[in-house]
């Protein structure tokens, strides 16, 4: 889901831009994209900065295949978070930034040593 969020905005994305921002490997992204390269759902550029970088892009076709899927999940999100308090709410957004925080520390990091 991270993938097509990723990739749905307008200017899209790099591939690189997409592991990083859905810390997915690169064999991923890219069968990922070559998938839905198939399905005419996204578009793949030379980014024109640098030749080597492919700009991914959703197509319409893309957009009105994921849009339903994406709003589902979006009203799905809101509505679980609207059940728990407010500060069930502050302590859940807390413990997501802090596990985030944790998570982009150790996928950067080389090796397994802390």
């Amino acid at each position: 889901m991270l993938f097509y969020d990723a990739v749905f905005h307008k200017g899209g994305m790099t591939q690189k831009e997409i592991c990083q921002r859905t810390f997915q490997s690169k064999q991923t992204v890219n069968l990922l994209v070559k998938n839905l390269l198939a399905e005419n759902y996204v578009t793949v550029a030379e980014a024109p900065e640098d030749k080597r970088n492919k700009i991914v892009r959703m197509t319409d076709a893309g957009r009105a295949c994921c849009e339903p899927v994406v709003r589902h999940i979006t009203w799905a999100e809101d509505t679980a978070m609207s059940l728990f308090t407010p500060e069930e709410q502050e302590q859940l957004i807390d413990l997501s930034r802090r596990f985030t925080k944790n998570l982009t520390r150790l996928v950067h990091q080389e090796g397994e040593d802390l």
